[in-house]
């Protein structure tokens, strides 16, 4: 095949995968007792858009399924048929089909396990049962019926049916309602007259003149406004932006050490050097930026199967789908967060009667949340169900040989669920029970500089807190300096920064740390020389600098020797070029070309933790 038509072919894939995505979303929001007609019509432009396409490129399995599901949807939208749970399930179970004729095709690889045949005849025995629709004339509603014409009651005067306006003009008094191809745009008058074979079972709305008139202009200004561009050259374009960042840190160096006297066109220069290579650099990212939408939209589906399978009623609530991420981040965030869902329905949702009995209401909740907080994006994972068991959690652990004891908190207990092979559960399923999962979960997060959280309470839930960075390529950073050797502080995480009196810095004795007090109120103080080992000896505490941090939602002071300047920075990573670092989330190259290192703030208080220092030195005061 051609180049050409590979390209058309691409496009195909992306555009129907698209729609699978629209068909799926709107059968699971359907209300089977007062369908919404625009959801309704919604379905049946997806599969006829499908069926359409697919017969084009000559994927005639495809044709076949939608066939069958475009004729179904239309009686249904029609009023010749009334929906129900079953055939939601069937339409899910088609779309299910279709999703995996369309891999098969983009992969070259049939699969001859796909039920298609199967499909269609459910498809085709559900259609049985419908009454024939009656007849539509093909030219579109264009011409009104004269009064008194078979199958319409007689009224006086000409009737107006239907047309292809798309709700330019409102109908008639007493003008029956015919069906047509305007996608159910147009409401009937109350107390129009109907026959039994053309009544709709949808109250449909009128739409009114002055919001429907812009409807064919939009539609076409969005399809012209918008252009796919392929992955590789937007990663492409965003690699060489950070190569300019790069050369433009270079050149203010540089230009920093030019007389501004002598030289004031040059700096001048410079400066709008580097405010349009911010600009450049903020738009080029947005371009990768993706609602998490784009992966929330795959969860309804789930909880309803999953729960389903179950016995279990449960409703899922989504906040925050708007919230932009890098596409990098979104693709790589999909299968922890299914496998959260997944266990949240499974081990915290309690069935119908247990919650009952617990005064709860019978139908679970599992919330599904994003929202920006400081640089990073928070996914929070939660249900109303019955909460982890700390007691189970310590068995399992004394049966792993783990180091446990009755006095650990919560917060060190709930973590051991992410060691691998643990696991509560009583027995074994295709959902859950092989101990396989949450340590990959947790890999996975920090592989993409992100943490996770558990809080949980026993009888009112579990939350799961995932904090991940917005993007994956640059950010504004303040270059500090400890023993000769360059780091760089992420701004989003700074909160101030001060020059220390030895007076406010107390130590707590032996190997409990210290603390500072600022404003009067005591930090715990953490120094950077300590924490990364360096060997040449520390400044004193009055001679060095303190920045002030926030992570996970609690100060902590950080001692640095200098303050070198801020600084935007392209971040490279540190592991697949050198080796793993505690503390240390990336490195970058300096206008001077040498490499600093970015430190990942989150981590400093458990690296303090694991030395001895005492983070928690606060709760002393």
């Amino acid at each position: 095949m051609n180049d050409g038509m590979n390209q058309f072919l691409q496009v195909f894939f992306e555009e129907t995968e698209e729609h699978l995505a629209s068909l799926e979303l709107l059968l699971l929001g359907l209300d089977l007792e007062q369908p919404d007609a625009e959801e309704l019509n919604g379905i049946f432009r997806a599969a006829h858009s499908i069926k359409g396409s697919a017969g084009m490129f000559g994927f005639d399995d495809l044709t076949a399924v939608t066939h069958e599901l475009e004729t179904l949807l239309d009686r249904i939208r029609g009023g010749q048929l009334a929906l129900h749970a079953e055939m939601v399930d069937l339409f899910l179970q088609a779309r299910d089909v279709l999703m995996r004729l369309l891999h098969a095709h983009q992969h070259q690889q049939p699969d001859p396990d796909i039920p298609t045949a199967a499909t269609v005849q459910q498809l085709r025995t559900l259609l049985e049962k419908a009454p024939e629709p009656t007849r539509v004339d093909d030219s579109f509603g264009f011409f009104g019926q004269a009064p008194g014409q078979p199958g319409q009651p007689g009224q006086p005067g000409q009737a107006v049916a239907e047309d292809d306006d798309f709700g330019f003009f409102d109908d008639a008094p007493g003008a029956p309602v015919a069906e047509d191809d305007t996608f159910g745009l147009f409401a009937e008058v109350p107390g129009a007259p109907q026959t039994e074979a053309t009544a709709p079972a949808l109250a449909i709305k009128s739409v009114p003149t002055v919001q429907s008139a812009p409807a064919k202009p939009a539609s076409h200004e969005a399809e012209s406004s918008s252009i796919r561009v392929s992955v590789e050259k937007i990663d492409s374009l965003i690699n060489l932006v950070g190569e300019l960042v790069i050369t433009q840190a270079m050149l203010g160096q540089l230009g920093g050490a030019l007389d501004p006297s002598v030289h004031e066109r040059i700096h001048q220069a410079l400066a709008q050097l580097e405010h349009n290579t911010r600009d450049l650099q903020e738009s080029v990212m947005s371009i990768r930026m993706l609602p998490i939408s784009f992966i929330f939209s795959r969860f309804p589906r789930l909880v309803r199967d999953t729960s389903s399978r179950l016995g279990k009623q449960v409703e899922l609530q989504l906040q925050g789908e708007h919230t932009e991420l890098d596409k990098g981040v979104i693709e790589r965030l999909s299968d922890p967060l299914t496998h959260i869902v997944r266990n949240s329905i499974d081990h915290g949702i309690e069935l119908p009667e247990e919650r009952i009995q617990a005064g709860k209401p019978a139908c679970g909740t599992v919330r599904l949340g994003a929202f920006h907080q400081g640089g990073s994006i928070v996914v929070e994972v939660s249900d109303d169900g019955r909460g982890l068991s700390r007691e189970r959690i310590l068995a399992k652990a004394r049966e792993k040989n783990l180091a446990v004891h009755d006095g650990m908190s919560n917060a060190e207990v709930w973590p051991l669920i992410f060691m691998p092979g643990f696991s509560t559960a009583e027995m074994v399923t295709d959902l859950s029970g092989r101990g396989v999962g949450m340590d990959v979960v947790k890999r996975n997060i920090q592989g993409m500089g992100g943490r996770i959280d558990i809080d949980s309470a026993a009888g009112l839930g579990t939350r799961i807190s995932i904090r991940l960075p917005l993007t994956l390529a640059i950010l504004d950073g303040l270059i500090v300096a400890v023993a000769q050797t360059h780091y760089v502080i992420p701004l989003t995480y700074i909160v101030e920064s001060l020059q220390p009196k030895a007076s406010d810095i107390r130590g707590l004795g032996g190997e409990e740390g210290s603390v500072i007090r600022v404003r009067g109120e005591y930090l715990p103080l953490l120094s950077l020389h300590d924490l990364l080992g360096e060997s040449s000896p520390a400044l004193p505490p009055e001679q060095s600098i303190v920045v002030i941090l926030e992570a996970d939602g609690r100060l902590f002071a950080l001692l640095v020797d200098d303050l070198v300047g801020q600084q935007q920075v392209v971040i490279k990573s540190l592991e697949q070029n050198f080796r793993r670092i505690d503390g240390i989330a990336g490195a970058t190259i300096m206008g001077d070309g040498s490499v600093a290192l970015i430190l990942d703030v989150d981590a400093l208080p458990r690296l303090a933790e694991r030395q001895g220092e005492a983070l928690h030195a606060l709760d002393q005061f």
